[in-house]
């Protein structure tokens, strides 16, 4: 049977239309989940939209709408640009979905019926903006340290979650399990900052708003983002808190893989934890904080200006369906994957964003494929065979055979990258190996051998190895940019390999023909007609 693995991201807040830093992580995801699968992992895969609080409740009410028509709106925006990136969740949880909001009264009951729950007040400077209270110390110059906006004094009545009761525990698993949250830095922060200078209790209702999932035995009182947002994991799966779960939870909990942003990583790591703790529920297996896609400077600011974090309430964003409609969904889906390091933030630009497709893809990519494909149909009408080189010189023996050992390398150094999760390594791994094509088309000089009638079956070999390796690489390319790896399988009029192919070179068969008029992968885009567009935008 194949091995269960659930991977989930945060699930998006339906304040307004996700920039492409916000969609970042569901495509990041979405390679994940599809590599996965490609190794032969049986993948649950959940996003969502997260829609209650009193941010939400304002805006529906300056829009003149009601709550819930407000986030129909906004979560349907949301799942429309995952679905134009081409991710391939299982489900698109909603916290105003029935079954969660049923499970949520449930969790409350049950963590104060525990005694983990209680009733007290709570007094600070608070955020509308990040809908969270902070103390003088914590302010950075009087504003919010987290977003900068205003903050203003305010107190309620409120529940609140013992979290130091169960702080040790979460420290010794911390410290136990390595893996459980990556980056490294990201773990030290989480423990040196918050956990080992002690836990405050947390607030986990609201009564300053309406918009939320009622608290059943106060209904004076809503269910805080805390509960509400974070249990989706759980609730998406079937969980049910009187012990009745249901078989996807039985099958896939505890998640293998939370990606986050690193911004939210200490609601996941310390709170989440805690509160399934609290549930006698298992943790999740790993939390990864993933680093920020920054909008770059621009040529006119100067060298210390620094990228920036996108933000809508800045108006400083590029958004994922633009991208889209200029350069295309696996343009897009290869530059924020193949941008973005592991560990530190990331920049994009439209200015950037013509330089890689103009590099990567117009000219590694589709000019392999182009010319490979042309030169098939130039010289032997399409049809690719493999000659052999039995009667080559030990030069060229030499040459075809580390060619060949790259390729039948690749798919395990690919596959060691990504289970660390270093995405962008991977991809370059197999971008090396697509450069590594172009550069075996220079040595071996097909428009030379092609010359000599005496050099037909060296060229078909030729040929032949170009198109082996082009499937290869190909087919490892599939979880980053699915389309493409079709259309280039369909030309070459063959189908994608599965992961345990991956590692034998000579499995494209022999005789086979490949399409008569290839098609441009990636057009070459001029940054000033970009611009251009842009400006129409």
């Amino acid at each position: 049977m194949k091995t269960p693995f659930y991977i989930t991201t945060a699930i998006a807040y339906t304040s307004g239309k996700p920039h492409i830093g916000n969609t970042y992580e569901i495509v990041l995801a979405d390679a994940i989940a599809r590599f996965r699968r490609l190794e032969g992992y049986d993948v649950r895969f959940q996003t969502g939209t997260d829609e209650h609080g009193q941010k939400i409740e304002d805006r529906a009410n300056a829009a003149g709408v009601s709550p819930k028509e407000f986030v129909d709106t906004t979560a349907a925006e949301v799942k429309r640009i995952w679905d134009l990136m081409n991710t391939s969740y299982d489900r698109f949880i909603r916290t105003t979905d029935p079954d969660h909001e049923v499970q949520i009264q449930k969790i409350f009951r049950r963590l104060y019926e525990k005694g983990d729950i209680y009733k007290g007040a709570y007094e600070g400077m608070y955020c509308k903006e990040c809908e969270a209270f902070y103390t003088q110390s914590q302010l950075k110059d009087g504003r919010c340290p987290e977003c900068n906006m205003e903050v203003h004094p305010a107190k309620e009545e409120a529940y609140f979650f013992r979290m130091s009761k169960y702080a040790d525990r979460l420290i010794e698993h911390i410290e136990t399990h390595p893996e459980f949250i990556q980056p490294e830095s990201r773990k030290n922060e989480m423990m040196n900052n918050f956990l080992k200078p002690g836990l405050q209790d947390l607030c986990v209702s609201r009564t300053s708003f309406k918009w939320g999932i009622p608290v059943d035995f106060d209904p004076d009182h809503v269910v805080y983002v805390w509960i509400d947002a974070l249990s989706n994991y759980i609730t998406g799966l079937g969980y049910d808190a009187d012990g009745n779960c249901g078989e996807l939870y039985k099958k896939y909990w505890p998640a293998d893989l939370h990606l986050i942003g690193k911004d939210i990583l200490r609601f996941h790591t310390i709170y989440w934890p805690i509160m399934l703790m609290a549930l006698d529920v298992p943790l999740p297996k790993q939390i990864f904080g993933h680093p920020w896609l920054l909008l770059a400077k621009k040529d006119n600011q100067a060298d210390e200006d620094a990228p920036v974090k996108m933000s809508k309430s800045r108006g400083n964003v590029i958004y994922a369906d633009d991208l889209v409609r200029i350069f295309g969904v696996d343009a897009v889906r290869y530059f924020v994957l193949h941008e973005m390091p592991f560990d530190n933030d990331g920049t994009i630009s439209w200015e950037l964003m013509v330089e890689r497709v103009n590099s990567d893809l117009a000219n590694t990519l589709g000019n392999l494929v182009n010319r490979t494909i042309s030169m098939s149909n130039k010289y032997f009408g399409g049809v690719v065979e493999d000659k052999g080189n039995e009667n080559e010189s030990e030069e060229i023996k030499a040459l075809d055979a580390g060619f060949k050992a790259g390729l039948a390398g690749l798919r395990d150094k690919v596959a060691y990258m990504m289970t660390d999760l270093h995405v962008a390594d991977a991809m370059t791994e197999i971008w090396n190996l697509y450069k590594r094509c172009n550069k075996y088309i220079d040595e071996t000089e097909p428009w030379v051998l092609a010359k000599q009638e005496d050099r037909k079956d060296r060229l078909a070999t030729v040929l032949y190895n170009l198109i082996e390796g082009i499937m290869i690489c190909t087919s490892l390319i599939q979880p980053f940019m699915p389309e493409t790896a079709e259309n280039i399988a369909g030309q070459l009029n063959t189908s994608l390999r599965s992961f345990d192919q991956l590692d034998t070179f000579g499995l494209y068969p022999s005789g086979n023909k490949v399409t008569e008029k290839p098609q441009i992968l990636f057009a070459r885009r001029d940054l000033k007609e970009v611009l251009a567009q842009v400006d129409t935008l």
